[in-house]
């Protein structure tokens, strides 16, 4: 069968850096919704037309990838607003109640980056934001999509969840 859209693909894939150092390996095959908002649409476009098989490498640019690093995504809020118990890493929808940090997205998902005494550091960025990426692919299968996966435009949740996940409209899976 021909990747074309609605369908699902069976993936494998290596991530890293424009300098070759790795970020994610998925060795176990995953079912990805092509046609809708799982995959990136550069991955999409290498895609097209192919059938199990088909094996490649791109190099993505921030902006076709997870896009560039904005700055004014980061800030800081007082330590007292969070459990005691949190870390770098965590992630949390919008900012806490009693945010000080004005005209900061309650949409986002922030990543505690550092715990301070006094403060916390948030950073709204995806995690890849701001990095060119090299990915090779492997399609391992190819299936019609069901009426379920139609509806809902994908198959499941991001493996790319391990590393961090993308904003919206802006996933590898």
């Amino acid at each position: 069968m021909d990747i074309t859209s609605p369908c699902v693909v069976t993936l494998t894939w290596t991530l890293s850096d424009a300098q070759g150092q790795l970020m994610d390996q998925l060795d176990e095959p995953v079912e990805f919704f092509y046609g809708g908002e799982d995959l990136l649409p550069k991955v999409e476009e290498a895609l097209q037309g192919q059938r199990a098989g088909f094996e490649t490498h791109l190099h993505l640019e921030p902006e076709n990838a997870f896009g560039d690093y904005h700055s004014e995504l980061v800030c800081f809020e007082p330590r007292h607003l969070f459990p005691p118990d949190i870390q770098a890493g965590m992630q949390f929808e919008g900012l806490p109640e009693g945010a000080i940090t004005p005209d900061m997205p309650d949409d986002l998902i922030y990543t505690i980056t550092e715990v301070y005494p006094e403060h916390v550091v948030l950073d709204a960025n995806h995690p890849l934001a701001g990095i060119a990426l090299r990915i090779a692919l492997k399609v391992l299968d190819v299936r019609g999509a069901t009426e379920e996966e139609i509806a809902a435009g994908s198959v499941g949740d991001s493996p790319l969840a391990l590393i961090g996940g993308p904003p919206p409209g802006q996933t590898l899976h």
